[in-house]
């Protein structure tokens, strides 16, 4: 495993609602991308047997988040580098329902400024279906004024 994907697995370890409660794992971090797996259990899922859509969305948000701060922790030397980016706003377009017992979640950053970040996540089952497309808007909030 490349050191930032281990980098990032460190950090968001304290993300103990998407690491412990939701189960995403981070696999994959490059600078400006993510991609992050979902096993499938019953907790996941609705009294219908369909996938919540609000694990959906947490596993896009959880992508973003490192996504989006994927560059402070490639380019920051401290033991605890500061994670400034967060979403502001997201729009999620649920296209089909899930098959399988896992979901796939891959960033793909369209522009990221001094204070701004678009992000599109793009949400795949095990067959490869399109379970959902995410557009998140992130906002650079410097540590201090958290």
């Amino acid at each position: 495993m490349d050191e930032l994907t281990q980098r990032a697995r460190k950090v968001f370890a304290d993300d103990k609602y998407a690491t412990e409660l939701t189960g995403i794992t981070i696999e994959t971090v490059r600078r400006d991308s993510t991609i992050c797996t979902l096993q499938l259990a019953q907790c996941h899922r609705n009294a219908r047997g369909a996938v919540m859509g609000g694990v959906i969305f947490t596993l896009a948000d959880f992508t973003f988040a490192i996504a989006a701060n994927s560059g402070l922790l490639a380019t920051t030397s401290s033991e605890e580098p500061t994670l400034e980016w967060v979403s502001s706003t997201s729009t999620i377009h649920f296209l089909n329902a899930t098959k399988g017992d896992k979901l796939t979640a891959t960033s793909k950053c369209i522009k990221q400024g001094r204070t701004q970040a678009v992000f599109e996540i793009d949400i795949i089952d095990e067959s490869q279906r399109h379970i959902a497309l995410i557009t998140t808007t992130g906002a650079r909030i410097p540590t201090s004024n958290f």
